[in-house]
């Protein structure tokens, strides 16, 4: 049990890294007004979000409904802190998706948003993670 934990959490710390770097990708993606920097960031973009961020998040999700599972569901059916946590994790695949579509707005160069809006968006998944963390370790409902 204590290694699909571990796997849970090393695959939710690969994605949330990538939902912490992403969108300040975005910030200098937006920032950029030459056409190699653009090309360039949307690269790192692409890759970013097929090949860290989201095998991360399926790995987290396919461990978290294991462990789930391996606990026994029923066990934790009235847990309050774990029904906040799936909460918590269903903003953070939302927030995973609108990563998605900011990409596809870079990528068909139809962003027409501000840097600024991106380094507000940076701090988002900050939030879900603190929550997400003190709820699973703290287990305060």
């Amino acid at each position: 049990m204590l290694w699909l934990k571990a796997l849970h959490l090393i695959f939710m710390v690969t994605w949330f890294a990538g939902l912490f770097y992403l969108p300040r990708l975005y910030v200098y993606h937006a920032m950029s007004a030459d056409e190699i920097s653009n090309e360039r960031f949307k690269v790192m973009e692409r890759k970013l979000f097929f090949g860290i961020m989201t095998p991360g998040m399926i790995a987290t999700l396919l461990f978290g409904i294991w462990m789930l599972v391996a606990y026994d569901w029923a066990v934790y059916a009235n847990a309050g802190w774990l029904h906040a946590k799936l909460a918590l994790l269903a903003l953070t695949l939302v927030y995973h998706y609108f990563c998605y579509q900011w990409l596809l707005d870079f990528k068909h160069d139809r962003n027409r948003r501000s840097h600024v809006f991106y380094r507000w968006m940076n701090e988002v998944p900050v939030l879900f993670l603190v929550g997400i963390v003190i709820l699973a370790v703290i287990k305060p409902f």
